[in-house]
């Protein structure tokens, strides 16, 4: 059976017909969107501009991809999963809110790290703990590092045992160690929606 493949693709080759690569198409969506660093430091591409469900689980029609962003709808956005769990690792995306935008990134199997825009009035009385960047509900982030509604952020979550570090357009606005309050070793990462429409891209991942 063998000889018959490799006969049959040698017939294709002689007669100019291009052979697929399929290797070469895997290898481009893991490293889509990864800059030449990242690539040589293992990110691998969770999202290629095209493609859900290639890495993805949960509501994959409430996520969409429009134009190389993955849209998250503002009504039936809902719950979108990794298909792989994480232990440690590196998370890597960009981010652009509407106006009082709320999404948030989970971690681990029940930790979520939220997505806010903290300069919507109607979030004007929340908890310190419920703004953009905190682990919600365990620590609070520190404010003022959002750009402008409307421009893209880009966001780094780095989880190393029970340590999660959050950093912001080039700030860390959380480092914090929470104990005995992580969950899990190890779990899915999603985004969460919450009835806002949110745009996501670069999304990358590298695990520690």
């Amino acid at each position: 059976m063998r000889m018959i493949c490799l006969a049959a693709t040698l017939l294709l080759v002689s007669a100019g017909v291009a052979i697929p690569n399929v290797h070469a198409a895997e290898d481009a969506k893991r490293t889509a969107g990864l800059s030449d660093q990242e690539a040589k430091e293992g990110f691998v591409c969770l999202f290629d501009g095209k493609t859900v469900e290639d890495c993805w689980q949960g509501s994959t029609k409430g996520y969409v991809p429009e134009n190389g962003v993955l849209v998250c709808k503002k009504h039936g956005g809902g719950m979108l999963y990794s298909k792989k769990e994480y232990a440690d690792f590196i998370f890597r995306f960009e981010f652009k809110l509407e106006p009082g935008g709320n999404n948030g990134v989970a971690i681990r199997g029940g930790i979520e790290i939220q997505i806010l825009d903290d300069t919507a009035q109607k979030h004007a009385h929340l908890k310190p703990y419920q703004y953009h960047g905190s682990v919600y509900g365990i620590v609070p982030a520190k404010r003022g590092h959002q750009k402008p509604i409307g421009q893209w952020n880009s966001e780094e979550i780095m989880v190393k045992g029970s340590r999660i570090k959050v950093t912001l357009n080039g700030v860390v606005i959380v480092d914090a160690d929470i104990g005995k309050k992580m969950p899990r070793e190890k779990g899915h990462i999603g985004f969460l929606g919450h009835g806002s429409h949110v745009d996501f891209r670069n999304i990358r991942i590298r695990e520690l």
